[in-house]
């Protein structure tokens, strides 16, 4: 199978995670202090898999300044988009409460949830897409990093979504396109950075990394804490913890 194709495979299964999540906060109620414990390890695992493997695999590759300038511009470009959407509804898309407004409360807030969405989940698949592009299969501690954190993003944004008011329709349509989106990025950023030069490589990487790390602080341990209180902290070193041994052995 072409590498472009199982990247998308892969990032299709990165999302389906989203779904799922979404899917279970929809048709069973899940304790909120639940939802943020398990953000809170998932923010772990994922601090983990960018500290282990996306910036160190991206300063073997292209160097230590090349890994520090895509790494804050990653971040940078992020908090920069996620502000402009924030302004229009989209600040709490990952709350699991009543914090997130309802389409007569705010109009557009919906498409800005939705894109704020989008921009969360993207980084995420290209990253899966580069993994593949050194031959050796996608890597396994980043793709169980992304799944099980997506997993109480999707739980936790999706039941904030019904407590606003959003529509089965609306809740499913968003995290359905986002595993499609998720997929098709995953295959894009195999397909046309095969064969790229190592550096530029290692700058995208490092760009989604330093993404993904703005987007876990600003999005999920916000909501982590909020439910989980002084818990946070012990739940998400044992996160990165696991994930580092599961990496090690």
């Amino acid at each position: 199978m072409p590498i472009w194709l199982q990247a998308g495979g892969w990032g299709l299964v990165a999302g389906g995670a989203l779904v799922l999540g979404a899917a279970i906060a929809w048709f069973v109620t899940v304790p909120r202090a639940v939802v943020a414990t398990v953000m809170a390890f998932g923010s772990g695992v994922l601090i983990s898999a960018l500290a282990f493997d996306l910036v160190e695999e991206a300063e073997a590759g292209g160097g230590l300044g090349a890994t520090v300038l895509g790494f804050l511009g990653g971040a940078a470009v992020y908090t920069l988009a996620s502000a402009a959407l924030a302004r229009r509804g989209a600040r709490h898309r990952k709350r699991s409460g009543d914090q997130q407004p309802s389409e007569e409360e705010q109009q557009g807030s919906g498409a800005a949830i939705a894109v704020g969405a989008l921009l969360d989940g993207v980084p995420e698949s290209v990253v899966l897409g580069l993994s593949l592009l050194g031959g050796q299969g996608v890597g396994v501690p980043v793709l169980a990093a992304i799944v099980i954190s997506n997993l109480p993003e999707g739980l936790s944004s999706a039941s904030g979504m019904r407590r606003s008011g959003r529509s089965a329709r609306y809740v499913f349509g968003v995290w359905g396109g986002i595993a499609v989106a998720s997929g098709v990025a995953g295959l894009l950023g195999a397909l046309l950075l095969g064969g790229a030069p190592a550096t530029l490589i290692a700058v995208i990487t490092a760009l989604a990394a330093g993404a993904m790390l703005a987007m876990i602080t600003d999005t999920m341990i916000p909501e982590a804490f909020e439910r989980a209180g002084t818990w946070t902290g012990a739940v998400a070193t044992l996160g990165f913890v696991v994930a580092f041994v599961l990496d090690r052995v």
